[in-house]
């Protein structure tokens, strides 16, 4: 960037200061002195000659330092006059927010060596920035926010804290991170009565992005006294990646001896890609195949295991590209194990019938109780016990939430967490969501509901089955465990409420319920947690205190005790990869943990999107207040150096 430059002295006051240079030099030559001393005569001819080459103009400039750095001097003084300065851009308010993305995407490393060090070497020249009485904070967020330094004007606190941000395998949402620093910088009201708790006073923050942009706009939140500034988009438009975005097993359709691994793999780049697809057990190779994915499509892979019965299985990607966090998967096999599911109804053959096949047989054990059954003592203990590993209650619900997982037919759980609409007649089925376990493998095209109560679920539900009129089937997490509800009867007192039980897709529902909610191992492997998400364990032991070994050299063990439910809960998902629980040194069960998150393994970026924040769209371009950044305060300080210099080398008589 070229400076600019401020005239303050008048041409004639330049002309002046022309004048002071040739002034400087003659004053050098009058500089010249004689001293009278005693030397023999042959060296007084050898100095004659030497003042004869001393008193030649040009010899005297050359030799003298003292000269030149009082013309530089003078020269530097000159440019200080003329101000020079360079066009810059300053803070609008002396209270910084510096959000810093610290998700899964960040580790990318399009932008070398991660976009999560290119984040924060942008902090940090954000903060070399920082006035006088300028205070920041600083706050890393994936799927949650922390505060890693609260308001300080300490610049070099800032910096150590800045560096201590480190990677996570979680994906992104921008919502937290925007509500932390609201209640941060919004204490939401001042104190102006003697007996309010005194708080902090509302003051404007200037809010800084630095991310990949791979999250959802937050349209419901109010930004109040936060000013944001354009988001700073790290990471290029092109960059390359294929993940693996799902990978399960199950037992072969056809052949009940063996079990099948499915994997879908995506391909979020520009250009086709060919690789090899590994299958590891227990660290071994055991099978591969070669496949081409075509740019921003996605492709299965599927292989059969004859002699598997339990254990690790980890999918490999041979191949390399922006994002590895991605390119290996794990799940985990168990040896059989029947279900132990209650069924509370006044009566449902259709249901009653799915649940005697023998492929459900096989999977669980079912206790068929009446509605009567859930005032007795009995019920009560067993089920704040988890004596169960899934009740199915139909057309009827407990005063209490039992501690297991839950499906509601035709009623809503206890509590109001859950609400329903106004009854409506032939609801059109719209959609349902197949990557959900429950939901894979079923075709509800031919599916009728005749009447039905559309759902509202609680915050964090997924809708399952979606109609014109509202959601017809959701699930919910509940404190560990999980609660799927419909909002339609399979079958009335004196009606049917929907033709589903004679379709297929039931009793392949049914399957998927056993597996997912009832824990079967048979049908369907463990589960697959996502990082940051708690998990509740219940392995087979009566131990009472168990260890989670999480994946890495460096990672610490966690102790967790059980609770009076019998279930271990851990909370500390922070990494993917397969997580060992062990009873001492005994290895009792294991999880995997994969991001499949396909948002997030699309890592290219939109460098002109703009970010909406409730009412408020944050466009590249705007936000940064113009200032004049002057230069003469460092030009008038290398003149003074200059001038201690010339002293030191006058008073010393150096001659260099």
């Amino acid at each position: 960037m070229m400076p600019e430059w401020s005239n303050m002295l008048s041409p004639w006051q330049w002309g002046l200061l022309g004048l002071v240079p040739p002034a400087i030099i003659a004053l050098y030559f009058l500089k010249l002195k004689r001293q009278p001393l005693e030397v023999p005569s042959t060296y007084l001819w050898h100095k004659s000659i030497e003042d004869l080459h001393v008193n030649s103009i040009w010899q005297r400039l050359r030799q003298s330092l003292l000269l030149l750095l009082q013309l530089l001097m003078l020269a530097l003084l000159a440019l200080v006059l003329l101000r020079p300065a360079w066009q810059g851009s300053q803070f609008t308010r002396d209270r910084l927010i510096f959000l810093v993305d610290n998700s899964a995407s960040m580790g990318a490393t399009d932008v070398l060596p991660t976009r999560l060090d290119e984040a924060k070497t942008r902090v940090r020249e954000l903060i070399d920035q920082m006035r006088s009485g300028d205070v920041a904070m600083i706050v890393s967020f994936s799927d949650a926010a922390r505060v890693e330094q609260m308001f300080t004007d300490n610049r070099g606190e800032l910096r150590r804290r800045l560096e201590l941000i480190q990677p996570t395998d979680k994906p992104t949402s921008i919502s937290e991170a925007l509500r932390v620093a609201s209640v941060l910088a919004n204490p939401g009201r001042s104190a102006t009565d003697i007996r309010d708790t005194q708080v902090a006073e509302a003051l404007p923050a200037q809010l800084f992005f630095f991310s990949d942009g791979n999250f959802a706009n937050d349209t419901e939140f109010s930004l109040g006294n936060l000013e944001p500034t354009p988001p700073v988009w790290i990471g290029s438009p092109e960059a390359a990646n294929v993940a693996i975005v799902a990978f399960s097993t199950a037992r072969n359709e056809t052949d009940a001896e063996k079990i099948q691994a499915f994997a879908r793999l995506e391909n979020s780049g520009l250009r086709d890609v060919k690789l090899d697809v590994e299958l590891r057990l227990a660290e071994e190779l055991i099978d591969a195949q070669g496949v081409t994915i075509p740019a921003g499509k996605s492709t299965g892979v599927s292989f059969d295991l004859e002699h598997v019965t339990e254990g690790a299985l980890e999918l490999r990607l041979a191949h390399s590209d922006d994002l590895a966090v991605d390119n290996n998967a794990w799940t985990v096999v168990h040896s059989p194990r029947r279900s132990r599911v209650l069924l509370v109804t006044p009566g449902n053959e259709p249901l009653q019938t799915a649940l005697r096949t023998e492929r459900a047989r096989e999977a669980a054990e079912v206790t068929q109780k009446g509605p009567d059954f859930l005032t007795t003592p009995q019920y009560r203990q067993a089920a704040a016990t988890g004596a169960w590993d899934m009740v199915i209650y139909d057309r009827c619900r407990p005063e209490e939430a039992p501690q297991t997982n839950t499906l509601y037919i035709g009623t809503l759980p206890p509590g109001d967490a859950w609400r329903q609409k106004d009854l409506v007649s032939v609801p059109q089925i719209i959609d349902i969501n197949r990557a959900h376990p429950l939901m894979q493998w079923l075709d509800m095209s031919d599916v009728l509901v005749i009447e039905a109560r559309p759902l509202a679920p609680p915050q964090g539900g997924t809708v399952l089955i979606d109609s014109t009129a509202g959601p017809l089937m959701s699930v919910a997490p509940r404190a560990g465990f999980e609660d799927v509800v419909t909002g339609f009867e399979l079958v009335g007192e004196d009606r049917i409420g929907t033709n589903w039980p004679v379709r297929p897709s039931f009793p392949v529902f049914v399957l998927n319920m056993l597996g997912y909610l009832g824990g079967n191992r048979e049908v369907r492997n463990t589960a697959t947690v996502l990082p940051g998400h708690p998990i509740a364990l219940r392995p087979s032991t009566d131990a009472q205190q168990l260890t989670i070994v999480p994946p890495g050299p460096d990672a610490a063990a966690v102790d967790v005790a059980r609770d009076k439910h019998n279930i271990f809960h851990f909370a500390g998902i922070n990494r993917v990869g397969l997580y060992q629980v062990r009873e001492g040194r005994a290895a009792v069960d294991a999880f995997a943990v994969n991001l499949f998150d396909p948002s997030e393994s699309d890592i290219k970026i939109v460098p002109d999107r703009v970010l909406k924040i409730g009412h408020n769209e944050v466009a590249s371009g705007q936000g940064w207040e113009p200032a004049r950044r002057d230069g003469w305060k460092w030009i008038l300080l290398g003149a003074l150096a200059i001038l201690l210099c010339e002293w030191y080398i006058y008073n010393r008589r150096a001659y260099l």
